[in-house]
């Protein structure tokens, strides 16, 4: 596995064009995430959560400020950073393990220490049985385990979630949530997850950042010191819940 490092997010400012007007997307923003944590990200859209994201992963360098991991600057993209979609992103004409596979083609393993960890993590997202599956004969939840196993295979440093379950049905999505629960408990890495969904923000993450919208800026940080797994019937739960409901009515 690559070493954990904190992620230090300084004073993060990001632009675009629009119409030939400059468009304020992130305003002086600053979060520290500590290794082997679990963030949730959360806000309405157009808050720049999504856009963050992408800054961390190294897909977009075009901002002010500074990114770091680990004491180093982000620089492009890298495999200590893996990046999760809404949608799974796989190839359909690959298999679920050909798919993964994909993202060990520039690893310094050998064969057979490739071949071990696509099983291994297949098994961790239970998959087992659907190695030989094409894209096409998964349900939607399967397809995002695929997409989860690829992300990992590289035994990254940092998880970067987007909305990953945000195209599941309800019973899936809640069923996926503690798969992910569980898949970073046994991996002990960070995982930043990106969501609108206030019960989903609460359940997997340590922390819950609100951010505010036009331009994105943090509004409120929440700690969740509830134990795992949580309960989402549990008045604790609702109570900080109503906390965070009410942070993101806030205007201004």
């Amino acid at each position: 596995m690559t070493e954990l490092g904190t992620l230090d997010i300084r004073h993060i400012n990001k632009r675009f064009q629009v119409a030939g007007d400059a468009f304020a997307a992130i305003d002086d923003l600053s979060l520290t995430v500590e290794p082997g944590e679990f963030l949730s990200l959360l806000g309405p859209s157009g808050c720049g959560k999504s856009t963050l994201l992408r800054l961390i992963s190294g897909l977009d360098s075009d901002y002010g400020g500074e990114i770091l991991l680990g004491s180093k600057r982000i620089s492009g993209t890298s495999l200590a950073r893996g990046l999760i979609f809404q949608e799974h992103r796989l190839f359909p004409w690959l298999t679920v393990e050909e798919n993964i596979a994909l993202a060990l083609e520039n690893s310094q393993l050998s064969v057979e220490e490739k071949r071990a960890s696509i099983a291994g993590h297949i098994s961790l997202v239970g998959l087992n049985g659907f190695e030989k599956a094409f894209p096409r004969q998964l349900s939607g939840g399967m397809a995002q385990r695929a997409a989860i196993a690829r992300g990992l295979v590289n035994r990254p440093a940092l998880l970067l979630l987007d909305e990953p379950f945000g195209a599941l049905d309800a019973l899936t999505r809640a069923h996926m949530q503690e798969e992910l629960q569980h898949i970073w408990q046994a991996e002990g890495i960070t995982m930043v997850l990106v969501t609108h969904d206030v019960d989903e923000a609460l359940y997997l993450g340590d922390r819950v950042v609100v951010m505010a919208p036009r331009p994105g800026r943090i509004r409120k940080t929440v700690d969740v010191d509830l134990p795992r797994p949580r309960d989402r019937t549990d008045v604790a739960f609702s109570r900080l819940k109503a906390e965070v409901l009410l942070s993101l009515g806030e205007t201004g």
